[in-house]
C-alpha cells in the first residue's frame, strides 16, 4: 500500500496509507448489495405487490423509461448522494474505513464527488471495474480515473497498530534513531502522545495534530518545518521505544 501525503490549506502535511485494492473492492461488494437490496424491494413490492406492474404496460416507451428512472434513481446516485452526505464515505466505505479525501488539502465538495460519480462510467461499468482496477494500480496515490480528474485519493482511516494503549512500536533491526532528547519523556507521555497521535489521524484532525506537534517540540526542540508533523512524531515514538528498548 502506497503512503499519500496531504499538504493542507493550513500547511501541515499528513500522512495516510491509500486504501488497498482488497479494501476498495470490499466496499464497492457492499455498497452492491446494498444497491441490490433496494433494486429487490422495488421489484418486488412495487411492481408486485402493489401492483405497478399491471399498469405499466398501459404507458407509452418513453413514459415507462422515465417511471424506471424515477423508481431506481436512489440507485443511479448512490454514490454520489451519501459520499456528499457522509464527507467522502459511502456505507461500504464506512464499513470498511476508508474515505475520498482531496489530495490538495482542500475539503472535498459536491463537485469532486460528482467527477468521481461520472467517471464510475469508466472506472468500474466498463469491463467489469478493469479499467479502474488497472489505475489504482499504476498511479502513485492508487488512484482511479475519477480520482486522478477530481483531485481526490482514497485514504485507510484504520491505522496498523494492534494494540492502541501501550506504547510498544515494532522497529527494524536497522533503525537508527533521530532524536535522544526523547528520553526526557516518560511512559505514560509516550503513551498519551501515541494515543492521541492515532485518534487524531483517522479523524483527519490537522489543528490537533499540529497543537501535539508543538508540545513535542518543546521537549525535542524546534525542527524543521519541511518535515511532516505526521512524520516528526511518528519517528519520536519510534526513538523513544528504540532507546526504552536497548535498556
Amino acid at each position: 500500500m502506497s503512503e499519500i501525503s496531504i499538504l493542507t490549506t493550513q500547511n501541515v502535511a499528513i500522512d495516510f496509507t491509500a486504501a488497498s485494492i482488497g479494501q476498495r473492492i470490499l466496499a464497492t461488494l457492499l455498497d452492491t448489495l446494498v444497491q441490490l437490496g433496494y433494486f429487490f424491494f422495488i421489484s418486488l413490492f412495487v411492481f408486485r405487490y402493489l401492483g405497478l406492474s399491471d399498469y405499466f404496460q398501459n404507458f407509452d416507451t418513453w413514459s415507462q423509461i422515465a417511471i424506471l428512472i424515477l423508481l431506481f434513481l436512489p440507485v443511479i446516485v448512490y454514490s454520489l448522494t451519501l459520499e456528499t452526505i457522509l464527507e467522502g464515505q459511502s456505507l461500504g466505505k464506512k464499513i470498511v474505513g476508508i474515505r475520498v479525501v482531496k489530495i490538495d488539502g482542500y475539503e472535498a465538495g459536491f463537485g469532486d464527488y460528482l467527477i468521481r460519480w461520472f467517471f464510475r462510467c469508466v472506472d468500474v461499468l466498463i469491463a467489469s471495474g478493469t479499467v479502474g482496477l488497472i489505475a489504482i494500480v499504476a498511479t502513485k496515490r492508487s488512484q482511479r480515473i475519477g480520482d486522478l480528474a477530481a483531485g481526490t485519493a482514497v485514504i485507510s482511516l484504520r491505522r496498523n497498530a494492534s494494540v492502541k494503549q501501550t506504547i510498544l512500536i515494532e522497529l527494524e533491526d536497522s533503525y537508527k534513531p533521530t532524536y535522544q532528547q526523547v528520553l526526557k519523556l516518560s511512559d505514560n507521555d509516550v503513551r498519551i502522545i501515541k494515543n492521541v497521535f492515532e485518534t487524531a489521524s483517522a479523524d483527519f484532525d490537522v489543528a490537533r495534530i499540529k497543537q501535539l506537534r508543538t508540545k513535542v517540540e518543546s521537549v525535542i526542540g524546534e525542527q524543521p518545518q519541511e518535515l511532516s508533523d505526521t512524520r516528526l512524531i511518528d519517528t519520536v515514538l519510534r526513538d523513544y521505544n528504540y532507546y526504552t528498548g536497548q535498556a
